[in-house]
């Protein structure tokens, strides 16, 4: 590189640096800063007073100083080895959560795989049908599916996540089907040469490489069930409820039987205990989260490449 070449390339990245701190520009990302910083601090600051309201003297309540002194951290103790069950319906919600992730991510990548590389008439209208079905709101949709759950047998049971997880999901569908559409056909040609069928090029081929996607499709719909309130407070009984539910009910029957984080001498919910085993059940979706981070937000930006 001669030193004139040098010398203008040294006199565009001074511009640079100069378009960089310009005024307007600068001004505009202090308040897109701004802006964001706000909006974080409206989802952290519930997080941050369950957080210190859990700490407070179990019969307090949530009445008090913001930060409390002293800090009771045996609520966190107790909240997970007390009289309340934590791990069994701990192990309710994980199983609940894979009923409904693992088979509907897996089909709805078949479905995806199947709207993107088969040809076949109608291919495009019914893909447009599944796509409404996301618009249908859920209080329509699931008066006929509590119908059909009962007359069939399967109501205070789980397999009604079973058949969530079969039928797959419209938005995980259209997910897997913009990520396979850009992929090149030479890899089905290869396939068919080898002599490869639709389902043998989707597992060797297609699967392997979708790595990005399912993570999304993991955390996305993982997140949802491991959170589920109301199909699980209306299909369930209280052995198989997960534990975002009874962690939620904090009240006593007549029957003498604590229902959730109680005081059956005194007839009030324990809402610091009751707080913190709310933080503990939201760890494992936390620590699912930063895990799969950098997959994911590889897979939300490759699964817009093409439509």
């Amino acid at each position: 590189m001669t030193q004139a070449a040098v010398a203008a390339e040294a006199t565009r990245a001074r511009r640079r640096r100069r378009k960089r701190w310009a005024p307007r520009r600068l001004g505009a990302r202090t308040l897109l800063h701004v802006v964001v910083l706000a909006l974080a601090a409206v989802f952290v600051a519930p997080i941050v007073w369950g957080f210190f309201s859990s700490l407070r003297d179990v019969h307090a309540g949530v009445s008090g100083a913001v930060i409390p002194n002293p800090a009771h951290w045996d609520n966190y103790r107790y909240a997970w080895s007390g009289e309340f069950a934590f791990s069994h319906y701990l192990w309710n919600t994980v199983v609940l959560t894979f009923l409904g992730t693992a088979p509907a991510v897996l089909t709805s990548a078949l479905a995806g795989y199947a709207f993107a590389r088969m040809r076949a008439r109608g291919r495009n209208v019914f893909f447009v049908f599944v796509l409404a079905t996301t618009f249908i709101p859920f209080a329509v949709s699931f008066i006929p599916f509590f119908w059909v759950v009962v007359e069939l047998g399967m109501y205070s049971t789980r397999w009604p996540w079973v058949i969530w997880g079969i039928s797959g999901n419209a938005f995980l569908i259209f997910l897997f089907r913009q990520f396979y559409a850009s992929f090149p056909a030479e890899l089905d040609d290869a396939a068919a040469i080898d002599g490869a069928g639709h389902l043998r090029t989707f597992l060797q081929i297609y699967l392997p490489n979708s790595i990005g996607p399912l993570a999304v499709a993991v955390v996305i719909l993982g997140t949802g069930w491991w959170g589920e309130y109301i199909l699980a407070s209306l299909l369930l009984p209280d052995q198989l409820i997960p534990l975002g539910v009874k962690v939620a009910t904090g009240y006593y029957d007549p029957a003498q039987v604590a229902t959730g984080y109680y005081d059956p001498a005194q007839q009030f919910a324990l809402v610091p205990v009751q707080l913190a085993g709310s933080l503990l059940f939201t760890i494992p979706p936390l620590l699912a989260f930063f895990a799969l981070q950098k997959r994911l937000a590889r897979g939300i930006v490759t699964t817009g490449l093409k439509g």
